[in-house]
């Protein structure tokens, strides 16, 4: 059971007069009568005080997220998840949620908005197959803002081996129309892994746009708009079973020769986690490149199992991870000195210490299966829609996916 609050903090909170007031005597302070945005200490002060309320009502706070309380009985799991001052909360129990509402009310103004189905933007979905996450309005909201409402669609989000660069063609004369796109794209990635990579790319390039990238942009938006209501799968039927798959493109940026890091996590069937991101040094070889992406997501695979357990979630068995590169499992399994590693950061050889201690697995996957090689590279039309429905990725809108809404 899920339902979503809206709450607002009241306590006694004091700022200096403002210049030119000139009543009362000198030092004093104004009180003010309710909490104001906008000030710097707001944020903290809400959530200080919110937690805090949280913790004496018997709530377990995170290690792995702060934002997330926990509340565990012998019978009863109560979770919270707290954004600023939206609140989720899942319960295996009604009398649980009652009795926390009832806490809250008399804490803070609450507004219950009954069950789950839209939070910051996201669509929830809910059936007895699982639960979908969407972004559908919001992508509406883009290409109505944008004008693409009536472009034709795309089937893949960027043309192949794009060519783009700092120096391509013209810049534009005012960058920030672009700078906002790419901003509203990036929180669209939220649900949308399949445009991870090609926002990644265009990311790189907000300091001097050009008419290329923003044209590269727009077919991003075209995609878009072939599939709206296209989104993630929590599977009711997964296991907890971590899996996880990283990929690499070695001096895939051509301002710097850096290569980019791809990974994907899933809980069982269900897709939780996954990057697109520009290593921070250059990898002298592809082996490298893959191997510091190896170390990469075994950091994400670590916090996740962190997190499940302060979701009484048990993982005993080691999270399995996959990569299609055979020189960086050796290395990565093989624990004695190679010279030709010796540059290699002390942190990327965690995912040793990791297979050592047992917590991790690593195999071998082909290039084909390679999941995560979507986040590295723009794959043809047929191979992308074969990954995306692997990772459970649909449109609920389709005929061929109404039943997974309520």
């Amino acid at each position: 059971m899920h339902f979503f609050i809206h709450g607002d903090l009241h306590e006694d909170i004091y700022m200096k007069k403002p210049p030119g007031y000139t009543k009362g005597q000198p030092g004093q302070v104004c009180k003010l009568l309710k909490s104001l945005y906008g000030l710097k200490q707001a944020s903290r002060q809400w959530y200080d005080k919110f937690s805090q309320s949280l913790i004496s009502f018997g709530f377990k706070q995170s290690k792995a997220d702060y934002n997330i309380f926990t509340y565990i009985t012998a019978t009863d799991f109560t979770s919270l998840l707290v954004y600023v001052d939206d609140i989720v909360v899942a319960s295996s129990s009604l009398t649980s949620i009652s009795v926390l509402r009832n806490f809250l009310n008399t804490h803070f103004l609450i507004k219950d908005l009954g069950s789950l189905r839209y939070f910051l933007g996201i669509e929830v979905a809910r059936s007895p197959t699982g639960i979908h996450l969407c972004q559908r309005k919001y992508t509406l909201d883009i290409l109505a803002d944008t004008g693409n409402l009536a472009s034709k669609p795309l089937k893949i989000p960027m043309d192949q081996n794009p060519k783009l660069s700092k120096t391509s063609r013209t810049p534009l004369s005012d960058p920030t129309p672009y700078r906002q796109l790419i901003g509203r794209l990036l929180y669209l990635t939220l649900t949308r892994p399949d445009i991870s990579y090609p926002i990644q790319v265009l990311s790189q390039y907000m300091d001097c746009p050009t008419i290329t990238h923003l044209a590269a942009a727009h077919k991003v938006l075209r995609y878009l708009k072939n599939a709206l209501g296209q989104g993630i799968l929590l599977s009711a039927a997964s296991s907890l079973q971590l899996i996880g798959y990283s990929d690499s493109d070695w001096a895939s940026c051509p301002n710097t020769r850096k290569s980019l890091t791809g990974f994907c996590v899933f809980l069982g069937h269900s897709l939780i986690s996954w990057r697109s991101k520009k290593q921070t040094v250059v990898s002298r070889s592809s082996t490298e490149a893959k191997y510091r992406a190896m170390a990469s997501i075994s950091t994400e695979l670590t916090w996740l199992r962190q997190l499940l357990t302060d979701l009484a979630i048990p993982h005993p068995q080691s999270a399995e991870l996959f990569c299609d590169n055979q020189a960086a499992l050796h290395i990565a399994s093989n624990s004695m000195f190679h010279e030709r590693i010796k540059h290699i950061e002390v942190d990327c050889n965690l995912i040793r210490y990791k297979i050592q201690e047992g917590t991790l697995r690593t195999a071998h996957v082909t290039t084909q299966l390679q999941l995560a090689d979507m986040f590295t590279k723009s794959l043809p039309s047929h191979l992308l829609y074969s990954h995306l429905s692997k990772m459970e990725v649909a449109n609920i809108y389709s005929p061929s996916c109404r039943g997974v809404l309520e």
